[in-house]
């Protein structure tokens, strides 16, 4: 009997668009699967004035939100994330795959450099685009938030803010993925191959390593998430100083000033509760319709 193909080997005619519409699927998944305790993150990352938006935990927010604006309130703002998930994941995968190539991460043995290299770049390029949708995504994810559409959203940051509201939060978001998703990207290609060395279509190895390996990404880049969070609802605080903060550097500064050392850990809980299954998610998705794709 003809021995099976290793699936990840499979010569596809295609490869670049397979992996991007593995990836754009994939995203989409993930996102929309975990998006009340993104929402619940978002929540408790951003300084509020009023009492009723302080969150003591995940369970705490859950109740809370859900008993005084009705559980769709942890919803608001989830179509932005699909409309941008989409694309943002099918360039993320489709250059994670090509810069890998071209790297020699598919090559025998430890290819650590290339494949954390391929986990950085694809990031550069994902986040240029998903950027102002994370942006619109907050803005209606936050208590008492007046948008209902992620149009309206858009339309009202653009004309009080500027084109520059959308990006003011990229420099950290390209400082939180890139570590990210390089040490998601290495962990979770050396715990596959720890746990799956025959590189069998495997969901149990893509999920475990999937898993763990978003799960330690996110605990490590938490600190980043909150600056990120407080520039991309700058505009919504009453606070001058929150509003005026022009970048990194401000924004931690004005979470070390606010909270001190614990500040930086704001919403590491539901960071990591969200991570973890919805990379597990990504990768699994991903991988099936990688396999599935190629076999038709």
């Amino acid at each position: 009997m003809a021995e099976e193909p290793d699936y990840e080997a499979l010569p596809p005619n295609a490869g670049t668009m397979v992996n991007m519409l593995a990836g754009a699927l994939a995203g989409i998944s993930e996102h929309a699967v975990m998006y009340p305790i993104d929402s619940i993150k978002t929540r408790m990352q951003v300084f509020s004035a009023s009492p009723v938006a302080v969150y003591s935990g995940v369970g705490n927010a859950f109740t809370r939100i859900s008993s005084t604006e009705g559980m769709r309130a942890l919803w608001r703002g989830v179509s932005s994330v699909i409309i941008g998930a989409g694309p943002a994941h099918a360039l993320h995968f489709g250059t994670l795959e090509a810069v890998r190539e071209l790297a020699g991460g598919n090559r025998g043995g430890n290819q650590m450099f290339a494949t954390a290299l391929a986990g950085g770049s694809a990031t550069m390029v994902a986040d240029a685009l998903m950027n102002p949708f994370d942006v619109i995504k907050q803005r209606m994810q936050i208590h008492k938030s007046e948008f209902r559409s992620v149009l309206a959203c858009a339309r009202h940051v653009y004309r009080a803010e500027g084109l520059a509201a959308f990006y003011v939060s990229y420099p950290t978001t390209i400082a939180i993925s890139i570590p990210f998703n390089a040490i998601q990207f290495t962990v979770y290609e050396h715990l596959k191959h720890y746990l799956n060395p025959r590189h069998d279509y495997s969901p149990g190895t893509h999920i475990v390593a999937g898993g763990v390996a978003g799960g330690i990404a996110a605990a490590v880049t938490t600190p980043l998430d909150v600056a990120k969070t407080i520039l991309q609802t700058r505009g919504t605080s009453a606070d001058p100083e929150i509003r005026n903060a022009r970048g990194m550097v401000d924004a931690l500064k004005i979470i070390g000033s606010k909270d001190g050392w614990k500040g930086y850990a704001r919403g590491l809980s539901p960071r990591v509760l969200t991570t973890v299954p919805s990379t597990a998610l990504c990768w699994l998705s991903y991988e099936f319709f990688k396999a599935a794709i190629r076999s038709n």
